[in-house]
């Protein structure tokens, strides 16, 4: 099989704001084996465009701070325009997401033919989240399986395989992290076929430094009930 399948039809996804130290370095290891990569800048102030434009990939610039939300549709907006493109690969800018997991979900979905493939922390033992952590995000997936009739182990993962035809099909209105929730919302309402593939979510230093994993959480649970 090779090694990066569908690479020439697979765009990479990534939003970002405020990653200028390690994006770059991201971004270089992505488009070894994706090349197609579109860094969404929402907003940020240290520089980070700058750094994603440099790593290669291509750049679109929200002109304040929107939320994570508004850039993936960004984003998703943008690979739509090419014609070749096959399946979106939405991807994190600051290192927690593993290029040998995308390989092996891009693979999946051909194989399978499925329209979603969603990345799982929890069907392998590979991620290592704090209790309370893995308490809000169980509590979520719970809130989440009930009200969108979608059955998940990680309803809130950020690495994800979307097939053109999902693209095309998805309506991403929240632009904040409820959206994690709206997109399987969508999965469940246009009855699209999805899949779950066990995933390693690396929480580094720099991500815990930053307090990141713990405030997406619990603004998941809060922007979620609000919606």
């Amino acid at each position: 099989m090779d090694k990066a399948p569908e690479r020439e039809h697979t765009w990479c996804v990534i939003p970002l704001f405020n990653e200028a130290t390690v994006v770059g370095e991201v971004i270089s290891a992505l488009r070894e084996t994706y090349p197609l990569v579109v860094a969404v800048d929402d907003g940020s102030v240290d520089g980070s465009a700058d750094a994603a434009r440099a790593a290669g990939a291509a750049v679109v610039c929200h002109p304040y701070n929107m939320g994570q939300g508004a850039a993936l549709k960004t984003g998703i907006d943008y690979a739509l325009r090419d014609p070749e493109m096959r399946q979106v690969v939405t991807f994190d800018a600051d290192g927690q997401h593993q290029v040998s997991d995308v390989v092996e979900m891009v693979a999946a979905m051909r194989k399978e033919g499925v329209d979603v493939v969603l990345g799982s922390r929890f069907l392998s033992g590979k991620t290592k989240p704090g209790l309370l952590k893995k308490i809000i995000l169980r509590a979520a997936t719970a809130y989440t399986n009930l009200t969108t009739g979608v059955r998940l182990t990680d309803a809130h993962n950020g690495l994800r395989v979307l097939s053109r035809h999902a693209c095309e099909t998805i309506t991403i209105e929240q632009n904040r992290m409820a959206h994690a929730s709206e997109i399987i919302s969508e999965i469940g309402r246009h009855n699209l076929s999805v899949r779950e593939h066990p995933v390693h979510i690396l929480y580094t230093d720099y991500s815990r430094a930053k307090g990141q994993p713990m405030i997406n959480a619990v603004n998941i649970v809060i922007d979620s009930i609000f919606r």
